[in-house]
């Protein structure tokens, strides 16, 4: 092992207040490259330059990639596709190391304590958590895909960890195992299963990327309480690879039967929010919104996630005051995130720490300030 290159991974991760001493700690205790392939694909810096590592041709950058802050994807479509720059959609992945000591944090799991965990990708987080309870804890984790399960089992057993592993769908949890100190999730999620809260002590705590298709995710820590209801709040940013059976949709194809519309609205004030906004918009309308770049200009689609047939797609050029849209479906779904960014503003732009979720058998919902100041979603406009 290269001790300076895990120092390096250290000092490449920006101080706050959740990546405590005792995750660090565990950083440094169990490595990262043995979880890693000797092929992959890197997402390097803030501009997400993608770039291909391979050990033997190139053990140097293969090194840098792997002790640097970047997340690293070892699996594009499900298996199906191939690691280059362009060549799928990434489906599993070892999270960069920031945002993996984040959610380490927030769970601040404990020597002894019962840790379930939610996706194995690698094995790493799995690792990290087994270090951190110590020998008379146990860690059980859950992976879905039996080529990524095998896989991870090799390199924890490689690197001399022990957990529980389990193929299988990790949104039912893992009764046997239960009651659990903590649930620690690895892929991004827009419905809580309340099987995690069944599953968890009272007094546990649920860590997990909400993902809800706004923007980018929000960590989510959620405490169990003795009435079988979770609440908890949203203390930072956390964006992981959907979990499968909460993938969303995609839009219909056009069909022609859509309108040509404007807006006054530039759609980069919507692609572009702040965290709060994005809680704000995703209570109020449980609409999916993704863009995407090309040259000067930016593409918005707005979706409704239920029914992929009603969607709007936006765009936006330099020195423009009035923006080109295109509606498809009678659902004003453009109108709906515009008012509700609007309704965000009128509360006085409230950032992500003032927002949180309560979750019970019979659903969830998001609150600001107070569990009672329920954010009620606000009902489908339909063009006239």
């Amino acid at each position: 092992m290269r001790a300076p290159a895990v120092e390096r991974l250290i000092a490449d991760i920006p101080p706050a207040a959740q990546r405590t001493g005792r995750v660090l700690d565990a950083l440094r205790a169990v490595p990262r490259h043995p979880f890693i392939p000797a092929c992959a694909r890197a997402v390097l810096g803030y501009e997400e330059i993608e770039q291909v590592i391979d050990r033997d041709a190139d053990p140097d950058a293969w090194w840098d990639a792997v002790y640097s802050d970047s997340v690293i994807v070892t699996q594009v479509s499900d298996g199906a596709g191939r690691l280059a720059p362009g060549g799928g959609e990434p489906t599993s992945a070892s999270s960069a190391p920031s945002t993996i000591a984040d959610l380490l944090g927030w769970l601040d799991p404990e020597p002894g304590q019962r840790v379930l965990e939610i996706g194995t990708g690698t094995g790493w987080t799995a690792a990290l958590l087994a270090h951190l309870v110590g020998e008379h804890g146990t860690v059980t984790s859950i992976e879905i895909d039996k080529a990524v399960a095998a896989q991870a089992a090799g390199n924890l057993a490689a690197a001399g960890a022990r957990p529980r592993l389990i193929v299988g769908d990790g949104a039912a949890g893992c009764a046997d195992g239960a009651p659990f100190d903590r649930v620690h999730v690895t892929c991004g999620i827009r419905v809580v299963p309340h099987a995690w809260v069944e599953q968890t002590r009272p007094g546990g705590v649920i860590v997990l990327p909400y993902c809800p298709g706004l923007g980018d995710g929000h960590g989510l820590r959620l405490t169990v309480l003795p009435d079988g209801i979770a609440r908890g709040g949203f203390p930072g940013f956390a964006s992981y690879m959907m979990m499968r059976s909460q993938r969303p949709s995609h839009a219909t194809m056009d069909d022609g039967s859509g309108q040509d519309l404007s807006t006054r609205v530039d759609p980069r004030l919507i692609a572009y929010a702040p965290a709060g906004a994005l809680l704000a918009m995703a209570a109020l309308t449980g609409l999916q919104v993704t863009f995407e770049e090309r040259g000067d200009r930016l593409f918005l689609w707005v979706m409704d996630q239920d029914d992929p047939g009603a969607w709007t797609l936006t765009t936006a050029a330099p020195g423009q005051t009035e923006y080109e849209m295109y509606q498809l479906g009678d659902r004003r779904v453009w109108d709906e995130v515009t008012d509700a960014y609007a309704r965000w503003v009128s509360w006085g732009e409230p950032g992500r720490d003032r927002f949180g979720m309560t979750v019970t058998p019979g659903g969830q919902h998001i609150w600001l300030d107070d569990p009672e100041r329920v954010i009620q979603p606000v009902r489908a406009s339909r063009a006239a």
